[in-house]
């Protein structure tokens, strides 16, 4: 027998359905003053189930715009939140950390009243909501992590030197946005034009007509830094929340054996099921917004989530 999902909480702002419901949850970290995290909703109001996702890195909620479209017409509820430094969020100088993460995801399912919902993060965000799952399994009914959760930098790279080194971000600020969207389209064509147009949000436009990323280049590598630093794969022999994973094969061979090995640990998690795209990009959720929703979907009328 199917179980009813509970709600979902996932960073996307949806568009024609937008309906702001929580523009200033209270989320602090330790000696901090407060931070607000941006929320959005879709179909909030007598909806069967709600879903959730945090986000990660140089993106914004928009990305899940589809997603949580297709979930909402299936009669889901759906919850959105930029975390601190992304979109609309408030970005304190410090406090990027893996803790203070799940911190802030605690303080919105309380502001929220959610009753335990099911979450679902991508990439830097799929870390973010298996260490929620494995610290809280009594608060959420499961997690999805969508090309994240198997996130071991420091399997790549053996210090924090070489990471930073691989992986600073480069800098775009001399650019338009016109001439950054010709560049997101040259290297990712596989993308829709609605997630070419939904990634554009991750920057503002100065008076000068240059752009400038919503998530500054220090905070973006305070993000990098709590990623080498976790390893979720001390986590899933005790990890008492159904997980699903949603795995992109981008073509490149060796994070694809990188990413197999990962799922291959995971296994060791008492609920655990994993789904591949292939060909897919990083991004899958916004390349393939109907087909991970079916798959989301699918989990919770199944029962996956209970």
């Amino acid at each position: 027998m199917s179980t009813p999902a509970s709600p979902w909480i996932l960073p996307a702002s949806i568009a024609s359905l937008r309906n702001r419901i929580a523009s200033d949850v209270d989320c602090r970290a330790p000696s901090e003053k407060a931070t607000s995290i941006e929320c959005s909703s879709a179909g909030f109001a007598g909806a069967t189930d709600s879903w959730g996702r945090v986000w990660e890195g140089a993106v914004n909620l928009r990305l899940w715009d589809g997603v949580a479209e297709e979930l909402q017409a299936r009669g889901h509820t759906v919850i959105a939140l930029d975390q601190r430094g992304h979109g609309l969020s408030d970005a304190p100088e410090s406090s990027y950390d893996m803790d203070t993460a799940v911190t802030d995801i605690m303080a919105v399912v309380e502001a929220l009243r959610l009753p335990r919902p099911v979450l679902a993060g991508q990439s830097w965000g799929g870390n973010v909501v298996l260490e929620f799952g494995w610290r809280h399994p009594r608060e959420v009914r499961g997690i999805a992590c969508v090309d994240g959760g198997i996130i071991e930098l420091a399997d790549w790279f053996p210090s924090w030197e070489a990471c930073l080194a691989a992986l600073t971000p480069p800098r775009l600020d001399h650019l338009t946005l016109a001439e950054i969207e010709a560049r997101m389209r040259a290297e990712s064509p596989q993308l829709p034009d609605r997630a070419i147009a939904a990634a554009l949000h991750c920057f503002r436009v100065r008076e000068d007509g240059r752009i400038e990323p919503r998530l500054a280049r220090h905070r973006h590598l305070q993000i990098v830094r709590s990623l080498w630093e976790h390893r979720p794969s001390t986590r899933y022999s005790t990890l008492e929340t159904p997980t699903l994973l949603v795995l992109a094969d981008t073509g490149d061979e060796a994070r694809t054996a990188g990413k197999r090995r990962a799922e291959a640990l995971a296994q060791a998690a008492p609920r655990l099921r994993s789904h591949w795209f292939s060909p897919a990009h990083h991004d899958v959720h916004s390349q393939f917004p109907d087909r991970v929703a079916d798959l989301l979907a699918a989990a919770a009328r199944e029962g996956f989530f209970a």
